[in-house]
């Protein structure tokens, strides 16, 4: 049978919202990508195996999370056109996955599971390039932090020093849902360089973010940072500091486009653009050649198919007009000319490129034999910052959440373990007590029945290679 890619239209029809015809599917289990050997990251001591005995848990729970589930909804669509062309098979759960694991700078498993186009039956590989979205704030936030050990700016300077259009604040008051008209009260004091490095600024998200958000920053023209390869930070930046924050500064924990402004602050303190600072500070002395904001040619065909789940929750590809988050092409990473740089959401990456970012943090900032952070700095980075307020139970530094005591007992992470992750199913955490880095890579949004990976994950990890301290 000839596999081909759906339709805008067809994909309608595959979703439910028109007739077809269903039939089971064979039953058959996805292959595993093809293996790679391990291999010496540069600046990382010696390499460990691929896929050594004890990470048998791991390996059955990749299978598990990305193989057909018969019985259980996996069903064939076809196309009711008397070709029989087969057009769409999903899966339950993910398509593939990527996992890499490193402990004391050896890289103990890295593996690919499953398949990048689940339509045309590709394998995926180790070396994918993966829309990292909400995993570029923590590298946003290092390349700000860079510049504080240079003394060009203090934690708890106003953003207005830098930023003349965050200068007095407003804080919204009333909504009215049905005109999106508001009111505002004066904010009690200036937005802080940390609170936007802890998302206690007050600034919301596009689109993810409270309905009086997503209002207010819609008829602002205000990107979410995915997707939006078109204008600049300096114009949008501008724009939303004239906007009302959802709080008062500090006040509680609110996700948004704090990093953003982040990115714009690099702008402003450098002297460049976001994306060639970035890539001259940090990607090109840790070696990460495959992460950028909008991919040259030579790398497009290593980007991941993105994926989404139907009306029935089977795993359909993400197409534009029929996914969660607006109007946003899929393969925005192939825009060509992009000049928006979303510093919150905006790149994309390898396993390896962000093991390597992770590997400098755990070393504390030196990477190959170069001190890229000050040690006392990357403390400062992984430490709380935002005080008695909470984030789910956690605390937030400087880019990174921070695992508490209380949560450190539920998926086996030591307390003061760092992590976060991307919205298109990407995680990772690091854990200087037991000198652990840890990443897991799918591409689907969103995956109600697959989103306990991550923790199932973590949890095979610890049992795998870090037998004292079983979760």
């Amino acid at each position: 049978m000839t596999l081909r890619k759906p339709s805008f239209a067809l994909l309608l029809l595959l979703s439910g919202y028109g007739a077809v015809a269903q039939v089971t599917a064979p039953a058959r289990k996805a292959p595993a990508g093809p293996a790679i050997k391990s291999q010496l990251l540069p600046g990382i001591k010696s390499p460990g195996t691929v896929d050594p005995p004890e990470a048998q848990r791991i390996d059955q729970l990749l299978q598990e999370y990305t193989a057909d589930q018969p019985g259980k909804g996996s069903l064939a669509k076809v196309l009711n056109d008397g070709s029989g062309n087969v057009i769409y098979r999903p899966n339950k759960y993910v398509p593939g996955a990527i996992a890499l694991v490193m402990r004391d700078g050896k890289v103990l498993y890295r593996k690919a599971v499953g398949y990048d186009d689940y339509i045309q039956q590709t394998p995926l590989r180790t070396d994918a390039i993966v829309r990292i979205a909400s995993q570029t704030k923590a590298i946003t936030s290092i390349g700000l932090m860079l510049l504080y050990d240079e003394g060009k700016f203090q934690l708890d300077d106003p953003i207005s020093k830098y930023l003349p259009a965050f200068k007095n604040p407003t804080v919204l008051a009333t909504f009215n849902e049905k005109d999106t008209t508001y009111t505002t009260v004066p904010a009690k004091g200036e937005i802080t360089i940390r609170q936007l490095f802890t998302h206690t600024s007050g600034i919301g998200y596009p689109i993810i973010g409270s309905k009086e958000a997503r209002a207010i920053y819609a008829k602002a023209h205000i990107p979410s940072g995915i997707g939006t390869p078109a204008g600049s930070l300096a114009v949008s930046m501008d724009a939303l500091g004239k906007l009302p924050l959802m709080h008062q500064p500090g006040e509680r924990f609110t996700y948004g486009l704090s990093v953003d402004v982040l990115g714009r602050l690099i702008e402003v303190l450098s002297g460049q653009p976001l994306d060639k600072y970035l890539r001259t500070r940090l990607f090109e002395p840790l070696g990460m050649k495959d992460t950028w904001f909008y991919l040259p040619a030579d790398k497009q065909a290593r980007l991941v198919q993105l994926y989404t789940e139907d009306a029935n929750r089977q795993t359909v590809y993400m197409e534009p007009l029929v996914q969660p988050l607006g109007r946003m092409y899929p393969n925005y990473p192939k825009a060509s000319g992009g000049t928006y740089f979303s510093g919150g959401a905006g790149l994309s990456s390898t396993i390896d490129d962000y093991s390597r970012f992770l590997q400098m943090m755990l070393d504390n900032g030196r990477y190959n034999g170069r001190q890229l952070l000050k040690p006392a700095t990357v403390a400062l980075i992984t430490q709380n910052q935002m005080g008695d307020v909470s984030q789910g139970g956690n605390k937030f530094g400087l880019g990174f959440s921070i695992v508490t005591p209380q949560n450190a007992k539920l998926p086996g992470l030591s307390a003061g373990s760092y992590e976060w992750g991307g919205i298109f199913g990407t995680t990772y955490w690091v854990d200087p007590k037991t000198k652990l880095v840890a990443l897991i890579y799918t591409q689907k949004y969103p995956n109600t029945t697959g989103r306990d990976l991550a923790g199932k994950f973590k949890a095979a990890v610890y049992e795998a290679f870090v037998p004292e301290q079983k979760p």
